[in-house]
Formats: structure tokens, sequence, C-alpha cells
């Protein structure tokens, strides 16, 4: 597979890790749009959040309740979390992923 995160996961690309376990991967963006700018994937892979089902959205759920443990480890009290799905929504790797933000006052949404 050509997935830049699927890579990433596999270990064949280095990243710089805040968290791990046998369903997800935490670690920080390499080109940050905040001060603390960290990505959760699933280890398996999802193009999207189109791609989520009911028979995979354990994974997300697992996911949002990681966020909160890491952003405190992280020194976040306040955060976004994204996650863009497709080309029009800037979707730049296409393996399901959330951005967490924080660490600067941030503007309004779109």
């Amino acid at each position: 597979m050509d997935c830049l995160f699927c890579k990433i996961v596999a270990g064949e690309i280095p990243a710089n890790k805040v968290y791990e376990d046998d369903q997800i991967l935490a670690f920080h963006d390499i080109a940050p749009a905040m001060p603390t700018h960290v990505l959760f994937i699933p280890k398996a892979h999802l193009a999207g959040v189109r791609d989520v089902t009911a028979d995979n959205a354990a994974v997300v759920a697992h996911i949002f309740s990681v966020i909160p443990q890491v952003a405190q480890e992280l020194g976040l009290t306040d955060y976004r979390v994204v996650s863009n799905n497709g080309p029009e929504a800037c979707q730049s790797v296409q393996h399901l992923h959330f951005h967490l933000l924080g660490g600067k006052q941030m503007g309004g949404m779109v």
C-alpha cells in the first residue's frame, strides 16, 4: 500500500510518537499548524470519516478516549480536534486521522 500513515504504522517511516497501543498511533505533525499539533490515526487503514461504519467505529471511540489523556500530558487544557474528509476539505493523506491542535489562542471556525 502506498499510504504514508500505513508506512508510519509499519515503522518504514519514522515519526515522533506520543502514544501507541495495539489499535492506534499518535504522533507530532511534521508541519505543525499550532504549537501543539498531534495526529491520531487508527493502525488499520480507513481512508477517511466516510469509511467509518458500525463495524469499525470502536476505533474512533478509542481515539476520542485517548485524546484528552494525551492533551493533558502535553499540557493542554483547551484544544481543537479536527478531521478533514476528502479533497475539498483539504484531506492531504487518505488515511483517517484527527488533528489535536492547541498551545495558543485560535480564531473561529471557517
